[in-house]
């Protein structure tokens, strides 16, 4: 009953607002406009550092490292030309200030040529390209609590750009795979009847455990670095142990309160059906926890960084001696909106890439939580229509991605719901949803469209 009535009633109050004299609904958010001439700036480093590094090969192995250097420099040039480089002006000089800010303070530092740039990808990481590019995700900012954990994310790639750990480890691969004793163990198995293929996984897989092995090494010498550097800035070190305890949650954690798509797709006219998320054990007999053949041990050895609680033992008696110092020094507003327009940001990029349903479930995150709630009905209703037209050229599999058991279960039940809606089942869903939101968006740029095409769709 309490549901009936907030849905009469919440037209009529966004009707009464409409009356009242806004005629025209702004939008809530305003997206970053990117500067094309800072990126394009950025590139012409990168390139120019890399036909640098390029001539300075020496005649060893030469073939080997030229071709590993330009597989890196494609990685680098994907970021740096793509729209999901943040290149905008505020969140680009802030980020710089807060570079600025590290380098003032450690001297061995201020040589080095640094491209830092944030980026609108969703995943939770920062990283080090290995040639002087550093980049720092949405998806992981939306997580950071203050300056003090972004420097301490920052002092952390700034460390393995410093120790040089990326050229080191191409050095250690090319030096491996051209050893005597790695031929000669390759001309043995190439000699082999029988199993030659399990051999030379097996030989491959010991030399990715190796070289997994070395980066985690090369973490734990980053870390201490890290705090060395970090501990001359006038930031507080406590921020490294409660950043490295948020990385030791954070794919369990969640920014807003989980989904529920049988409250948002439930109208009137056109009830929920349970069908659409009911579980059935045969799809998740059938789900794989990824598609490695690697047992659970081996999975673990593979993983890049050592764990959180490990890295925080080995350096809490040093920040204990160094604890004091400032959650924020250089824009404490800033960082805050920061973090909520990055939320919107990546959502966006996700549209952008054609990744639908992770589009679709940030969105609804957004509208649950009544955070950007216009843009967030907006985009739902795009996205719907999107899904909606790829069905229908039996392209669905392209946008939109499967149920997999490392998902959180709300985004799981969303891939469900959207793998067993039929075309007419989608075009009957998105008309409702924008005809329920219709008086609330009067004015929205973008939604009539939206609306439109949802009406065309039911037809």
């Amino acid at each position: 009953m309490k549901d009936t009535v907030i849905k009469v009633l919440l037209p009529l109050f966004f009707l009464a607002i409409s009356i009242s004299g806004f005629s025209q609904l702004q939008p809530v958010y305003e997206f970053q406009q990117d500067d094309t001439i800072l990126r394009k700036s950025f590139y012409e480093q990168a390139l120019q550092k890399q036909k640098t590094l390029l001539s300075s090969i020496g005649n060893e192995h030469k073939d080997d490292y030229k071709r590993v250097y330009e597989s890196r420099f494609n990685g680098v040039s994907a970021v740096l030309q793509s729209s999901r480089t943040v290149s905008a002006k505020e969140p680009h000089e802030y980020l710089q200030g807060i570079l600025k800010k590290i380098t003032d303070s450690n001297k061995e530092l201020q040589d080095l040529q640094v491209r830092l740039v944030f980026s609108r990808d969703w995943w939770p990481n920062a990283y080090s390209m290995g040639e002087g590019t550093l980049v720092v995700n949405a998806g992981l900012m939306v997580f950071l609590e203050n300056e003090a954990e972004l420097v301490f994310v920052l002092c952390h790639e700034l460390a393995h750009y410093y120790l040089q750990h990326g050229d080191k480890d191409i050095k250690k691969n090319v030096e491996t795979v051209n050893s005597e004793a790695f031929k000669l163990e390759l001309k043995r198995l190439s000699k082999e009847e029988f199993r030659i293929g399990q051999q030379l996984e097996a030989l491959f897989k010991n030399l990715a455990f190796d070289n997994r092995r070395h980066s985690r090494a090369n973490e734990a010498e980053a870390d201490r670095y890290a705090f060395q550097f970090m501990k001359k800035t006038g930031y507080d070190c406590n921020g490294i142990i409660s950043c490295l305890k948020m990385l030791d949650r954070v794919d369990d954690s969640l920014l807003y309160r989980p989904i529920s798509v049988e409250q948002v797709f439930n109208f009137k006219e056109y009830p929920f059906k349970k069908r659409w998320i009911q579980k059935e054990s045969a799809i998740f007999s059938q789900m794989k926890e990824d598609d490695s053949p690697l047992t659970k041990k081996e999975r673990d050895s593979l993983k890049t960084h050592p764990d959180c609680d490990i890295r925080i033992i080995l350096l809490e008696d040093s920040i204990k001696m160094n604890s004091t110092g400032q959650a924020f020094l250089v824009n404490e507003p800033l960082f805050k909106k920061l973090k909520k327009d990055f939320f919107v940001e990546m959502t966006e990029q996700e549209f952008r890439d054609k990744n639908l349903t992770r589009n679709l479930y940030y969105s609804l995150l957004m509208l649950q939580n009544d955070v950007n709630v216009p843009f967030a009905i907006y985009s739902i209703a795009r996205a719907l229509n999107e899904v909606y037209e790829s069905q229908e050229k039996h392209e669905i599999g392209k946008v939109t991605a499967k149920e997999n058991r490392r998902n959180r279960e709300d985004y799981n039940l969303l891939l469900r719901m959207i793998d067993r809606l039929r075309l007419d089942e989608i075009a009957e869903l998105n008309y409702q949803f924008c005809n329920y939101y219709q008086l609330q968006m009067t004015g929205y740029k973008g939604f009539e469209e939206e609306l439109q095409k949802a009406q065309q769709n039911k037809k």
